[in-house]
């Protein structure tokens, strides 16, 4: 691709054959076969992206009906209590998370991702809606057994040494049992709902008709409402086969190893032999969760490391491979008694294609080591994430006065409120929407910036030799295999 960037601020390029021309890249059910759709990272081929088959209109139309009979339910009850004191707003969000229980799995799971990001959603919304991580109930035991026949042929009793039939954790889409193998190696085993194919994806059809409306307004627009959909359809969808999830797990975190960054990182071991499309078995692994810092500390494993370990698993994986941990929570966290991260769930994959891979490793670049945002704002441009133009010194001051304080300050000195404030004003006065690969990534780096708080607050980044160095090596990568494809 070669671009020139005009007095405008506007973009005029045209794309070769190096770098495809926007090709989406991202980056818990019975109704029929999905449809698999290979996506190509660089030279490598990661698993195929999942896509739910369109159920028939009558199925979407009686889960249209359930849909408003619940909402009506719930304006029944909140009408009826509106003579309480106090501000109907909150009484509108305590309303919520039910709402979104008695609709089910897809709500739930909406629901779920709601109550971990706090930096999207709001600290006060997130809290109601935390209840819904962990009080899920569990499928029934004659269920269970039945789907194990299904998938490995057997009853779990017969299957393995012991079997605790009580779930110890509970979603939406999943529940996950503690069990042991003949060998007497311990295991976790999760397990797939059964039966809600169908349901999840004709609730999937009526989001993406809400989200089409909700973009009528600027505030969805920016929110790219519809992108956001899309994505969590993807990601449910992708859930549905625990086979890819297992190999998106051992691609991601071979390619980590093999940088000396990557030492600190791992995964729990799968067991093939007893994985299936609906069941997921793993080695238990015991540690502490990454936000339990003292823990941490009492345990003697260093912060510092830790934070430097998931910097580096989302940069390399991102910007480098196009292939990332899509949902960095601390329950998918743990430290394990080396001190090294164990990253769980592996259902949210994102990934990012050559192009956008390139734009972003040149955006760091201009950003953290030349300090150049008028080139910065460029890269922004052809991203395509830029709806209102405006002179290219006022851009550039722009994104310097927002970027500045990021390097400068230690991570326990940031507010992160008025960075979030500061960002938002910045997006409304460029009307920008970015790319929905961004939205995800961006996500991690919310949860990064998190623990970087608890576990390493005077830690200053940009100072690090070790990360400087990795970030010097990069660019130089950056710089000797793009040098030509870009003048900005």
């Amino acid at each position: 691709m070669r671009a020139e960037i005009g007095p405008d601020f506007r973009p005029h390029y045209t794309f070769g054959d190096a770098y495809p021309a926007s090709e989406r890249a991202h980056v818990n059910w019975e109704l029929s076969a999905p449809v698999w759709h290979t996506a190509q990272m660089g030279s490598t081929t990661h698993r195929e992206v999942a896509k739910l088959d369109r159920v028939p209109l009558p199925v979407e139309a009686a889960r249209v009906a359930a849909t408003g009979w619940q909402v009506t339910r719930t304006a029944v009850r909140f009408i009826g209590r509106l003579p309480r004191k106090g501000p109907w707003q909150q009484k509108v969000i305590k309303e919520l998370p039910q709402t979104f229980a008695d609709l089910g799995p897809t709500y739930v799971k909406f629901g779920q991702i709601i109550a971990s990001s706090p930096g999207a959603f709001g600290e006060s919304l997130s809290r109601e809606f935390r209840g819904l991580l962990d009080r899920v109930p569990p499928a029934k035991t004659d269920e269970v057994h039945k789907l194990f026949v299904e998938e490995l042929g057997d009853e779990p009793a017969r299957l393995f040494a012991s079997f605790e039939e009580e779930p110890f954790a509970s979603a939406s889409i999943a529940q996950v049992h503690y069990a042991t193998l003949r060998s007497g190696e311990e295991v976790v085993v999760k397990i797939q709902r059964p039966g809600i194919r169908r349901r999840v994806a004709a609730d999937l059809q009526i989001l993406k008709r809400f989200a089409q409306t909700v973009e009528l307004a600027k505030l969805g627009r920016r929110l790219s409402a519809q992108d956001v959909v899309a994505d969590f359809a993807d990601n449910l969808a992708e859930e549905l086969d625990f086979r890819l999830e297992a190999q998106s797990m051992e691609a991601w975190v071979s390619h980590l190893h093999a940088s000396p960054l990557g030492k600190n990182i791992r995964v729990p071991q799968v067991h093939w032999d007893f994985t299936t499309e609906r069941v997921l078995t793993m080695e238990r692994v015991h540690g502490i969760r990454i936000d339990n810092a003292a823990a941490i500390r009492k345990a003697g494993f260093d912060g510092v490391e830790l934070v430097k370990a998931l910097l580096f698993s989302v940069f390399e994986g991102g910007l480098r491979h196009g292939l990332f941990h899509g949902d960095l929570h601390a329950g998918n966290l743990y430290v394990d008694e080396a001190g090294r991260i164990v990253f769980f769930d592996f259902g949210i994959m994102g990934r990012i294609d050559p192009r956008t891979r390139w734009l972003l490793r040149e955006l760091v670049y201009a950003l953290l080591v030349k300090k150049d945002h008028a080139a910065a704002g460029k890269i922004v441009v052809l991203m395509g994430a830029v709806g209102t133009m405006k002179p290219e010194t006022q851009a550039a001051k722009d994104l310097e006065r927002f970027a500045t304080p990021l390097t400068m300050q230690s991570l326990g000195d940031m507010s992160y409120a008025d960075i979030g404030r500061q960002l938002s004003a910045l997006a409304d006065a460029y009307d920008v929407k970015l790319p929905r690969e961004l939205v995800l990534i961006g996500k991690q780096f919310l949860y990064v910036e998190r623990y970087m708080k608890l576990l390493a607050p005077r830690w200053q980044m940009m100072s690090d030799p070790q990360l400087t160095g990795y970030f010097a090596n990069f660019m130089v990568e950056v710089s000797r295999e793009h040098q030509s494809d870009i003048e900005v």
